[in-house]
């Protein structure tokens, strides 16, 4: 009679020995992140915030955010480029944080994949820390998932949640915006890590391009474009509020230009926004050509060049400008606060783009 072998998690799908060895190679990655604050090392069950640290605050807030990446993480997947992904990650947390006036203080993150590949979520760790190091927050912990079955071998997801904390008074949001405040648009570095369900199905299934592709209006491949990590603003906008009065700001992700700046304008206030005060880098022409997007489609999904913007008082600008120029950021003065009005929305574009 033959012998029958048992079933192990092994032959489930799970290679705990591929998750042990991602593990060691990501830790001196995550170790480039730490701060003082941060107590312990890499693999315990929680990572530690020494907490005593706040209390050089009179009244500490915390502030707390989640998001992952979405679909862009298939153009990585395509293009076995993985130590990119994870500055979209940080990004996308800590500067929807940085918004409400909030220091970075740490992060989490979740790697979903279809197999342990170590080599490649080491990869995906060291984005991510590399991100970390840019927004100043520490990586304290996070979570690898395998699920075989659910997702193929070489399918992935990531996640992240971070913490931050802002004085209560030093608080910014909509109370503090007024009539004559000015806006800043503070340059993205391309799509960043929306609207790529758009994106994709207009490039790859409408348009028939490849990511191999040279594109002469983007200067490189189309593939080169589309993995361009997101900037990371936080420790500019943390800069920004040593040096001049911000009274908001808003981080253009999903949803597009208006629809995030009207998430911050008072009730009674109105932000109006001039388009001819940029022009939109090369690939939103390219997206809206190739599929034959409509403009008011496009401002409602990408961010059309502007990646954070900042509400300020009119005398501040200068100050302002020179600050971000000095971080090497690129900003202008894209717009101001007035009375609403019969506006019946928070924010809106007018004109056109320059050219």
């Amino acid at each position: 009679m033959s012998e029958t072998t048992g079933a192990s998690y092994a032959s489930a799908g799970v290679d705990i020995e591929a998750g042990d060895r991602a593990v060691e190679l990501m830790k001196e990655w995550v170790k480039k992140t730490q701060r003082p604050e941060v107590l312990g090392g890499l693999g315990g069950f929680a990572g530690l915030f020494d907490a005593s640290a706040l209390k050089r605050y009179e009244r500490p807030l915390l502030a707390s955010a989640t998001d992952g990446v979405g679909t862009k993480v298939d153009i990585a997947r395509q293009m076995g480029v993985y130590d990119t992904i994870g500055h979209d990650l940080v990004a996308m947390v800590m500067d929807d944080i940085v918004v409400c006036g909030a220091e970075p203080l740490f992060m989490t993150d979740y790697i979903c994949v279809g197999k342990v590949h170590p080599e490649r979520v080491a990869a995906i760790v060291k984005g991510i820390a590399e991100g970390c190091v840019l927004a100043g927050c520490a990586l304290v912990g996070g979570e690898t998932a395998e699920h075989p079955g659910l997702l193929g071998p070489d399918d992935f997801d990531v996640a992240g949640a971070g913490t931050g904390v802002v004085e209560y008074d030093r608080l910014l949001g909509a109370d503090r915006i007024r009539t004559g405040d000015a806006v800043i648009a503070m340059a993205s570095s391309g799509l960043h890590s929306n609207g790529y369900s758009l994106v994709r199905h207009v490039l790859f299934d409408r348009a028939g391009m490849t990511l191999d592709q040279r594109v002469e209006e983007l200067g490189r491949t189309l593939g080169e474009e589309l993995l361009e990590p997101t900037k990371i603003y936080s420790l500019d906008c943390l800069a920004l509020t040593r040096t001049t009065d911000v009274h908001a700001y808003s981080h253009i992700t999903g949803g597009g230009l208006a629809a995030n700046l009207a998430r911050v304008i008072p009730d009674g206030l109105h932000a109006t926004v001039d388009r001819s005060t940029w022009a939109p880098d090369a690939i939103f022409d390219l997206v809206g050509k190739a599929g034959q997007v409509e403009r008011l489609e496009l401002e409602k999904t990408l961010n059309m060049g502007v990646g954070m913007m900042a509400v300020v008082p009119a005398d501040s600008v200068d100050v302002a400008l020179t600050t971000l120029a000095d971080r090497g950021v690129e900003a202008w003065v894209a717009g101001e606060i007035t009375e609403r009005g019969a506006h019946t929305t928070g924010a809106e574009l007018v004109g056109a783009y320059a050219s």
